[in-house]
């Protein structure tokens, strides 16, 4: 039942990824270095901003350069507790480009957060990922911390929680 609902989180988060795919460009064709503008592209892509950026989606994908990647006071609570989206800008800042890259590869984290998507990164994904972060600027302060299962948030928090399958019932 945890990974139905560990599945399912991950669906929900994929489809709002792929609602943005159509709008946005690409950088320019042949450009291997990592860079800023990657980065974003990346954040974009990979759906960053959908969680990590509060009020991002209820703009219809206008990035506020003021809250990017800033975390959010809405949490997501299941079986394994309440979390939040985690202030990207301070983590960002706590790694050199090497460190993040490793960090990355090595991260494991609770639901929804699609964590071993991360895999699919190369390189110059990680890279300009980080780099694309620390421009945004200062940054901020920390998203609320994780709430255990079984205790009561005290910010708002979307349920992710599956309707209870009925039994089934014998053939007639």
């Amino acid at each position: 039942m945890r990974h139905a609902r560990s599945a399912l989180a991950a669906a929900v988060l994929s489809a709002a990824t792929f609602a943005f795919l159509a709008v946005v460009p690409a950088p320019a064709e042949g450009v291997d270095a990592p860079s800023v503008e990657w980065g974003r592209h990346v954040a974009i892509m990979a759906g960053c901003h959908d969680c990590h950026t509060a009020g991002y989606a209820e703009s219809e994908g206008r990035i506020d350069p003021a809250a990017a990647l800033t975390g959010s006071p809405v949490g997501f609570q299941g079986p394994w507790g309440t979390t939040y989206p985690s202030n990207l800008r301070l983590f960002a800042a706590e790694y050199d480009e090497d460190q993040f890259v490793d960090r990355m590869r090595q991260l494991r984290s609770r639901p929804p957060m699609p964590w071993f998507n991360l895999a699919a990164f190369d390189e110059r994904d990680l890279r300009s990922l980080h780099r694309y972060i620390l421009s945004l600027g200062e940054p901020g302060r920390p998203a609320p911390a994780y709430v255990p299962p079984n205790e009561d948030p005290t910010s708002p928090y979307v349920v992710f929680a599956p309707p209870i399958m009925p039994a089934s019932r014998p053939a007639n």
